[in-house]
């Protein structure tokens, strides 16, 4: 079988252009003292993208192996690419682009801007199905990192019923309102995007393997939205109440949660001491 014809020339000079085109402040880094760089430096992007500095700069000069999938979107990701933009970038590196919309694993360079701004506040990205894209270093440090699943476990509805521990997050007389809330927003889910879909598949599991779930989703209970102050428990510091504000991005079905605490509020100070055990920077 013939390798996808990648277009070496064309990919490197598309990802100088790119990499020129950013500054550190739009990815959330640091400008520094006596930064020269017109734009970021090859080593800042090869770690925006999960990878050595030594395998991206390769590919800058037409040389190194054929990119993989998971190496192009992290590519398109790291270096904030549009849809549109990830999609050429997969042609240039001789591959199909991935499907567009729900579904869709890619962040929008919007999100990603206000996403990167938020280091020192609990926030994070998430799909239509609750599967968490992104993280915030004090978002890890509150609820644990929600980035590291795989398969169905990435989907927080799913977890909900199938792992062990996982509603330990909530007192258990909000349980029962996020059993509800799960299921109603599964069944949502399923009956847009129809039989084949992730939802209509999670759906599937969860009725062999949950008992609670089965007993749920025979209500058809559609439409019951999260509330906006959450009340969670930390191992450390307890019980806390915050508020969540939400930013939609409809083509992608995606949205940036951001939680925060009243100002003076008992909550407000432990999520302070939150970031001081996890060691995260205050802005």
């Amino acid at each position: 079988m013939t390798a996808p014809r990648i277009d070496r020339a064309g990919l490197a000079d598309f990802l100088r252009t790119r990499r020129s085109a950013l500054q550190p402040e739009d990815v959330g880094l640091p400008r520094g003292q006596r930064r020269r760089t017109t734009g970021l430096r090859r080593e800042e992007v090869a770690a925006l993208c999960h990878m050595s500095t030594d395998y991206y700069s390769r590919l800058e000069r037409e040389k190194g192996p054929h990119p993989s999938e998971q190496m192009v979107a992290s590519i398109a990701q790291g270096l904030h690419l549009t849809v549109a933009e990830r999609d050429h970038v997969f042609r240039l590196a001789g591959l199909a682009p991935p499907a567009r919309g729900p579904g869709s694993d890619h962040v929008g360079p919007g999100m990603l801007r206000i996403f990167d701004r938020l280091g020192d506040t609990p926030a994070e990205i998430v799909t239509e199905l609750g599967e968490t894209l992104r993280q915030t270093p004090l978002g890890a440090a509150l609820v644990g990192d929600n980035t590291a699943y795989d398969g169905a476990m990435r989907s927080i509805g799913y977890r909900w019923f199938a792992q062990p521990g996982a509603r330990d997050l909530h007192p258990a007389e909000d349980h029962e309102f996020y059993s509800r809330m799960y299921a109603s927003g599964l069944r949502g889910v399923a009956t847009q995007r129809g039989p084949g879909s992730r939802a209509a598949a999670y759906a599937d599991l969860l009725l062999e393997e949950s008992e609670e779930f089965r007993e749920v989703w025979e209500r058809h209970e559609v439409g019951i939205q999260p509330r906006e102050l959450k009340r969670y428990v930390h191992p450390e510091v307890g019980l806390l109440e915050l508020h969540c504000q939400v930013l939609h991005d409809p083509e992608q079905s995606h949205a940036l949660l951001v939680y925060t605490a009243v100002p003076g509020s008992e909550s407000h100070e432990k999520l302070a001491l939150i970031r001081v055990l996890a060691g995260v920077s205050g802005s």
